[in-house]
């Protein structure tokens, strides 16, 4: 397998998190984001991604975009072990708990909006700042409380799931852009638990090798 990626990209963390948690090998191909307007944009990787993002997952059968689907199709091929539950209820509480990161939270913060807001839109950056904070502080907040009606090892299961691994990559993002995370003790406890798994050390940022 290859997988195109960027260092600093939350879509791709998760990605990583996930082969990593399934021990599956695979090539990494760094695209660089920010380097000449974007590597994303340019003519070769958009032939083998039309939307221009980054992650892009190719397999034996083609190629998949969007991190959700490629960890979904991971965890249908590979499906030991698993990242979700094998009771629907559990799975669906995963998999909600992962959608509010990935559709509610993420889109509205990744490095594309933030570029818009500032170019197009005349945006400063503390006017930026004001807009990725809101969003992230509104999903955290939810998140916190979910959290702390829990029992469990990790965010909703006693193994590490697609939940923590999605929320252990939007606070990487968090914490780029100094967002405090002293209101989210359930939330630091859950990332910090995650981190000391080699598969998520392996998956961070700083050990990739285009890290800058």
């Amino acid at each position: 397998m290859k997988l195109y990626s960027y260092w600093r990209s939350t879509a791709a963390y998760r990605v990583r998190i996930a082969l990593n948690l399934k021990e599956i090998d695979y090539e990494y191909i760094p695209v660089n984001l920010v380097k000449d307007g974007g590597e994303q944009h340019q003519g070769d990787y958009r032939d083998k991604n039309p939307q221009g993002l980054v992650p892009l997952l190719e397999c034996d059968e083609g190629r998949i975009q969007q991190s959700m689907a490629i960890i979904r199709y991971l965890e249908q091929k590979f499906p030991n072990p698993t990242l979700y539950s094998e009771d629907n209820y559990l799975s669906a509480q995963i998999e909600a708990m992962a959608h509010s990161i990935c559709c509610d939270i993420h889109p509205l913060n990744n490095l594309r909006v933030m570029q818009y807001l500032k170019a197009e839109m005349g945006q400063t950056q503390d006017e930026v700042m004001v807009w990725y904070k809101h969003w992230l502080k509104q999903g955290f907040d939810a998140i916190e409380i979910a959290l702390n009606q829990q029992q469990s090892e990790f965010a909703l299961t006693d193994y590490p799931s697609l939940a923590d691994i999605c929320l252990v990559a939007q606070v990487y993002n968090a914490r780029r852009f100094n967002f405090a995370m002293d209101e989210y003790p359930s939330i630091v406890k859950i990332e910090r638990q995650c981190l000391e798994l080699s598969a998520f050390k392996q998956a961070s940022p700083e050990n990739q090798i285009d890290a800058q």
